[in-house]
């Protein structure tokens, strides 16, 4: 078995990068910075399936993720929440997403709320070109 993305992702957000681990992807909502990693390993549901060394490289990805999310904000992020839910789409992977206490969601999670706002095509293009 090789690794394959999802096809559910593909809906919502595109291609981004490839870091040493993860396969990363831009959520297409401009409501939030956005990103979903999603290691490039075959069938792992959770993150226990993963071998230790993938895991430490899963942490460091996220925190560079984080950093990433910061760099793509205007205006700032005050906070970053990070989850690995995986209830709509099994496939192990991690949201980062950037908020903040006027976004329109606050405090709720953004998960399932409200209609995405896609990027403008020119806008969804600087982004990935910051990723």
């Amino acid at each position: 078995m090789s690794f394959v993305v999802d096809p559910a992702f593909e809906a919502g957000s595109v291609a981004a990068a490839e870091w040493p681990l993860c396969h990363v992807r831009l959520q297409d909502d401009a409501r939030f910075p956005w990103l979903i990693l999603i290691p490039r390993r075959a069938g792992p549901v959770e993150l226990d399936e993963l071998s230790r060394e993938d895991r430490v490289a899963l942490m460091d990805e996220i925190v560079r993720a984080g950093e990433v999310v910061r760099k793509l904000a205007d205006p700032p992020v005050e906070k970053l929440n990070v989850a690995a839910i995986g209830n709509v789409t099994a496939q192990l992977h991690v949201h980062v997403v950037g908020r903040r206490r006027d976004d329109g969601l606050w405090p709720d999670p953004v998960w399932g709320r409200g209609p995405a706002v896609p990027y403008a095509p020119a806008e969804r293009a600087r982004l990935l070109g910051l990723i």
